[in-house]
């Protein structure tokens, strides 16, 4: 068996388990795993990142400073978009086939042994998330790396990711998602993400709307740890659009960072770099010692955010984007309108049943000149008849899809009848990622051959 099949074969008994959407407070259960594990997750410096939007650009730009430091990195981060070896990165790299293997081999025992105690005990075995985040934890000890760059999956505090102890808790914007789980309010939610502030931990946040600060202060003060927030104690300072992405001038914890280039499109990736920035002066020099420039050049010039307004066509230009929620579809939109000169925008959207669909549409509608909806490919996925009510109401024009490639083809061809046309796919992760793999098969980067 080569190593890719072994590989697999480990995904395919995740997927055996309970879905990551099945979640429960219950991260002693990934803690009891570890702990059979001698806890690796122990065994290198954390920077651990959560929040409702910009949590993977904001992990990744941090793990490329990171490695431009010199440092060796592993980077976990959720969902996938093509294959699940993406979410576990060694140096940059998606994690080797035979890595993911072997550690798993070295896990799995551990695991009959946890998932026996559970049954005794009337709970449900380990689930695909927790069970995907041991995996994580074990290949960084194993590559063995400095620092481990960890995304939340969903909230913080009962997460599983939460069984590492973060040297720096880093906060994204926080917002309304995920509701039924982590409460009806932002500061309920909020709450729920502070809980991955450790005994004093550095703190660093995005600007947050009024009830999410204040919960962030206080649990902060509570455990000791310090906190900086944007606009506060550093701040995305200058902003301009470059070939390729953007320029921006950012004024760290520790020292000023001038016209660096970022290759990524959109303000709100502008505020995620700095945010990167400032969690990882916090982690290299507490806060006090800058980035020496080069390292800032090299960290940020090599950023790449696969599915983050992604160019994957040309001729006509069609973008992916991974917004899933109207926060997400607000950035999109402000990036559309900042970034590229463009007339009329087709949107190719797709969503899962349990997001907030209409929220969406209400963000998108005044920049779109057409929707194309459509459904992701999952379980999970909203109605595309549903979805095309509601862009009819918002007064879009709309078609119905059966699915994304159907969908994308039409909006294809629409864009390519005038050249002040572009596409953009958005409305979820599943849809980002068939997006991805067609885009790469079909050659749109070749442009238009209708």
């Amino acid at each position: 068996m080569n190593d890719r099949t072994r590989a697999d074969a480990v995904y395919a008994a995740l997927l055996q388990r309970q879905g990551e959407q099945w979640v429960q407070p219950r991260v002693e259960r990934t803690r009891r795993v570890l702990e059979l594990l001698d806890d690796p997750q122990r065994t290198y410096r954390v920077i651990h990142v959560t929040g409702t939007n910009g949590k993977t650009s904001t992990s990744r730009i941090a793990e490329s400073l990171l490695r431009a430091l010199g440092l060796r990195t592993a980077l976990f981060t959720s969902p996938h978009l093509e294959r699940f070896t993406e979410r576990i990165m060694i140096d940059g790299e998606p994690v080797a086939d035979a890595a993911i293997a072997d550690a798993w081999e070295e896990i799995e025992p551990f695991v009959d042994i946890v998932d026996a105690e559970l049954a005794s005990a009337g709970d449900a075995p380990l689930t695909f998330f927790e069970l995907l985040t041991v995996l994580a934890f074990v290949v960084a000890a194993d590559a063995p790396v400095d620092v481990l760059v960890l995304e939340v999956g969903m909230g913080g505090e009962w997460d599983s990711t939460n069984t590492a102890d973060g040297d720096v808790a880093v906060f994204a914007p926080i917002d309304m998602d995920h509701a039924d789980r982590l409460g009806d309010t932002i500061a309920k939610i909020a709450r729920v993400k502070a809980g991955i502030i450790k005994d004093g931990a550095a703190v660093v946040s995005a600007r947050q709307v009024p009830d999410a600060e204040a919960v962030l202060r206080e649990v902060a003060a509570a455990r000791g740890a310090s906190i900086a927030f944007e606009g506060e104690q550093f701040l995305l300072a200058e902003q301009r659009l470059a070939v390729g992405g953007q320029q921006i001038t950012v004024r760290g914890l520790a020292g000023e960072y001038r016209d660096e280039y970022l290759p990524l499109y959109g303000a709100h990736q502008g505020a995620n770099a700095a945010l990167a920035l400032a969690a990882v002066e916090s982690l290299i020099g507490g806060g006090t010692q800058p980035l020496a420039p080069d390292v800032v050049a090299e960290g940020l010039g090599q950023v790449t955010s696969p599915g983050r307004l992604q160019l994957v066509g040309a001729h006509p230009t069609v973008l992916v984007d991974a917004a899933h929620n109207p926060h997400g579809a607000h950035a999109l939109v402000e990036a559309l309108r900042d970034a590229f000169d463009v007339d009329e925008w087709g949107v190719v959207l797709g969503v899962l049943a349990d997001k907030d669909a209409a929220g969406m549409v209400a963000e998108i509608a005044p920049v779109a000149t057409h929707v194309f909806a459509t459904a992701p490919d999952s379980e999970r996925a909203g109605d595309a008849e549903r979805l095309a009510d509601l862009v009819e109401a918002a007064g879009v024009a709309v078609t119905v899809h059966p699915g994304l490639e159907d969908a994308a083809d039409a909006a294809r061809e629409w864009a390519a009848a005038s050249d002040r046309r572009a596409v953009v796919i958005a409305g979820s992760v599943v849809l980002a990622g068939e997006a991805l793999r067609v885009a790469s098969v079909e050659g749109w980067k070749d442009g238009w051959d209708a």
